[in-house]
């Protein structure tokens, strides 16, 4: 991906190593027990990657448990490259998502997007870096530690910039699904709907984030952006955060019932059918898997 030189948003926000932002003393607040350091990384990836952490965060305290989260260190160099890179990927989501919205005479709202290490406050309650990249919908923030495109390459093998490019456009296509309140229908069935049901409108919801993400990815292409290999990139770390992925290397096996992300084929589907078209209207996941919005 082409990044170096150009311009970077404005609506960055770096609390990286601030006081107030993150957990006092290093720790970190996790939701259930008895979860090693792999195990979280494992499960909370599973449960997170791109969703809405409210299920999980902020919940009784009596429940929560401290726990010291080791972070991968970095040069100084190496972390300013990272932040100007997710900076730069940032302000071409804006670009994207301004001219459709104008297209459809609509205004976007950009998000901010906070960059943390360790752990950190949010409107959706206490969150660790564990947690991998997560949209609020409370603060209309994405939230995540560079760091993590250490565990993309390294324990999800999904290597390479444009990776994280279609990491970061994903929390952003949740953004998205918030401006024109698709994220806020969802939520109101939460009460309505038994858990397994619900959670077929919980994949569909991000694999419309997926599909989001491949509509930045046609944009980028069109722009003369991306180099080759990008977009497979994209697609292989699409691969590496499906359900059925995550749960077979986890555990060794598959429980469909609980999805709440969508399987490997189905993010790579929609995220390539959002690259393909870069047409916004094409993305009614809801519709496609049965479901009345």
């Amino acid at each position: 991906m082409q990044w170096q030189g150009r311009q970077g948003s404005s609506n960055v926000e770096d609390v990286r190593g601030g006081g107030g932002s993150g957990f006092p003393g290093g720790g970190m607040a996790a939701g259930g027990g008895g979860i090693g350091c792999l195990g979280i990384i494992i499960a909370i990836i599973y449960m997170m990657m791109g969703g809405n952490p409210g299920d999980i965060l902020g919940g009784d305290s009596g429940q929560q448990q401290q726990t010291q989260q080791q972070q991968t260190t970095q040069t100084d160099g190496s972390a300013d490259e990272r932040k100007q890179f997710a900076s730069v990927v940032l302000k071409d989501t804006e670009n994207v998502w301004n001219n459709i919205f104008q297209e459809h005479n609509r205004t976007y709202h950009e998000p901010k997007m906070v960059l943390f290490s360790n752990g950190v406050n949010t409107a959706c309650g206490s969150a660790s870096s564990s947690m991998g990249p997560f949209y609020c919908p409370g603060d209309q923030k994405l939230y995540i530690d560079l760091t993590f495109m250490d565990q993309l390459e390294q324990q999800l093998n999904a290597p390479g910039d444009f990776a994280m490019a279609y990491v970061i456009a994903h929390e952003v296509g949740h953004h998205v699904q918030y401006e024109l309140g698709i994220s806020d229908k969802v939520n109101r069935l939460r009460q309505q709907l038994s858990e397994a049901e619900f959670n077929k409108y919980s994949v569909a919801l991000e694999l419309q984030a997926d599909y989001f993400a491949g509509v930045y990815a046609h944009y980028e292409k069109e722009a003369g952006i991306t180099d080759e290999g990008d977009v497979e990139e994209a697609i292989k770390a699409a691969h590496a955060v499906g359900d059925d992925t995550l749960q077979r290397n986890a555990t060794g096996r598959v429980n469909p019932e609980s999805f709440t992300h969508g399987t490997s084929e189905q993010r790579m589907k929609w995220f390539k059918k959002g690259f393909d078209t870069g047409d916004v209207n094409g993305g009614d996941t809801f519709s496609a898997m049965g479901l009345d919005l």
